[in-house]
């Protein structure tokens, strides 16, 4: 019994000493566990509102100038002055 106690406490202190200095500790962000997170800086805040207006221009500028990507380049077709041969349809034979 005592040769089992003693694997097990070598086991533990092998398991305390080597094994939980290995772990990999990421630091690379804050942590906020239960707290709200920290506020951006506003350096963070100013970029993000130009990135954003910058977007936005770009969107409505081509929207503005180049309106045929929504509506199309070509007018949509009559389709009343489509004919039945166009359309594959047979001839009534009655």
């Amino acid at each position: 019994m005592s040769f089992a106690l003693k694997l097990g406490s070598s086991i533990g202190y092998f398991h305390r000493t080597i094994l939980a200095r290995n772990i990999i500790q990421r630091k690379s962000h804050v942590v906020s566990y239960r707290n709200g997170p920290p506020p951006h800086s506003k350096a963070t805040k100013i970029g993000s509102v130009t990135v954003g207006g910058a977007m936005w221009w770009w969107v409505i500028w081509h929207l503005w100038h180049e309106p045929d990507h929504i509506t199309g380049e070509f007018d949509y077709p009559n389709s009343k002055k489509w004919k039945n041969t166009e359309l594959g349809i047979p001839k009534d034979d009655l």
